[in-house]
């Protein structure tokens, strides 16, 4: 049964890799692989209510990461409602296109640590289109955002679902992740951008901007709905709750503040316009806009790790990896490697099953590391790489040729830095 659920995950993950080319979306195979293997733990197993249990158990442990995506997402969406992120364009006030090559990456590196790498990369994408009418030049824009905020959404626990996922097993802490993680991220970054200042493409004076219209408490709901979200870990750290609670308490309170704010009655549940004046309210349609396909996307990968792990899969994998004489080093480095061609989800669902290192041992901050980056180093190995390239039709070629090498330097330079450290 073991090489039945091998075969399954490996015809399930090539269906996802190749999504474009098979025109599916890639929560079918996800959610077929779930199902499948747990229908196949379920034929051969002895004892159904003990897998009853199990799964329960392990349907637990991903929703916890589920709820707290979904808090984050809502709060995102809020803040677009009421034009927070334009607040953030109207203060960008350069001249040359490396000095906004600059201030573009470092607000990605920042934004996805906040607001997640995914959301942080549409985020940019949305101002560079206003910002950069050349699509060359926006293209290169936009390669040194994926390299940005994967990097960036490394050393946050909110920064990457991955991140998110070890924070949530109690694997990493909030301090301890930045404190081992920020400066090789920093360094990740750095590398290629000053790679880039001898690039041609950056040294071309950008035209005049229009004036930028936006909501008059645009920048009040920006600095409210981050430091609602920043607030998650540290209500985390003084209840001992699990990290979702925190986010649902963060979305509450930037609910309310939403609804007052859009002057209209507080209704966080009806979908009776009229009880709103005739209007959706700001919560509703955050809610609205949650990217589903991709909640229902990580829960079929996550799910589907689970029913390896339930068979011991998981454990015995790392445990042969050990035995084989690959340091754990090694191991974790290739890791990130094969992100970029492999969804880092999995790999990590993976490794949390494979080693029983300590909270916040070096090993979870290196896979931290490794897995949240490396993914950089082809367009299709990281959410944000993906949506990049279908927001602004990047082939896979283009960037291959472009910026794979760029990724890579970065990495293998953050890998030494944190070594080193």
């Amino acid at each position: 049964m073991e090489l039945t659920l091998i075969l399954i995950f490996i015809i399930g993950y090539s269906a996802i890799t190749f999504e474009h080319a098979l025109k599916i979306d890639k929560l079918i195979p996800a959610l077929l692989m779930m199902t499948i293997s747990w229908a196949l733990i379920a034929f051969n197993t002895p004892d159904p209510h003990a897998l009853g249990d199990n799964l329960l158990h392990h349907f637990g442990k991903t929703t916890e990461i589920l709820i707290f995506l979904m808090g984050a997402m809502a709060i995102v969406e809020m803040i677009d409602y009421f034009d927070g992120f334009k607040s953030v364009q109207s203060l960008i006030k350069v001249k040359t296109a490396y000095q906004l090559l600059l201030v573009i990456s470092v607000l990605a590196f920042v934004l996805s640590a906040i607001i997640d790498n995914l959301t942080a990369t549409i985020v940019l994408i949305s101002i560079l289109r206003k910002m950069v009418p050349d699509k060359e030049l926006r293209m290169w824009m936009v390669g040194f955002v994926i390299i940005a905020a994967n990097a960036g959404g490394a050393w946050s626990p909110i920064g990457d679902v991955t991140t998110t996922m070890l924070w949530i097993a109690g694997k990493v802490s909030s301090i301890k992740l930045i404190e081992h993680i920020f400066i090789p991220a920093v360094v990740t970054l750095a590398i290629p951008l000053l790679i880039a200042k001898k690039l041609n493409i950056f040294k071309q004076i950008l035209p005049e901007r229009k004036v930028i219209k936006k909501s008059r408490i645009s920048g009040f709901i920006l600095i409210s709905g981050l430091a609602l979200i920043i607030f998650v870990p540290v209500f985390k750290t003084l209840t001992h709750l699990p990290p979702y609670m925190g986010m649902m308490f963060s979305l509450a309170l930037f609910a309310v503040i939403g609804e007052l704010a859009s002057k209209r009655q507080l209704n966080l549940s009806s979908l009776d316009e009229h009880n709103n004046g005739g209007h959706v309210g700001p919560t509703l349609k955050a809610l609205s806009k949650i990217e589903m396909p991709s909640i229902l996307f990580f829960l079929g990968i996550l799910m589907t790790v689970a029913g390896m792990e339930e068979l011991g899969m998981i454990e015995k994998l790392g445990e042969n990896v050990l035995a084989s004489g690959i340091s754990k080093e090694l191991y974790i480095v290739f890791l990130g490697v094969s992100s970029a061609v492999i969804d880092n989800v999995p790999l990590v669902a993976a490794s949390i099953g494979m080693f029983k290192d300590t909270m916040d041992a070096d090993a979870w901050h290196f896979i931290a590391y490794t897995a949240g980056t490396g993914g950089s180093i082809l367009i299709i190995g990281s959410a944000a790489g993906v949506v990049a390239m279908g927001m602004e039709n990047i082939s896979f070629g283009w960037y291959l040729k472009s910026f794979s090498l760029l990724a890579l330097v970065g990495y293998i330079g953050g890998v030494l830095t944190f070594l080193l450290l």
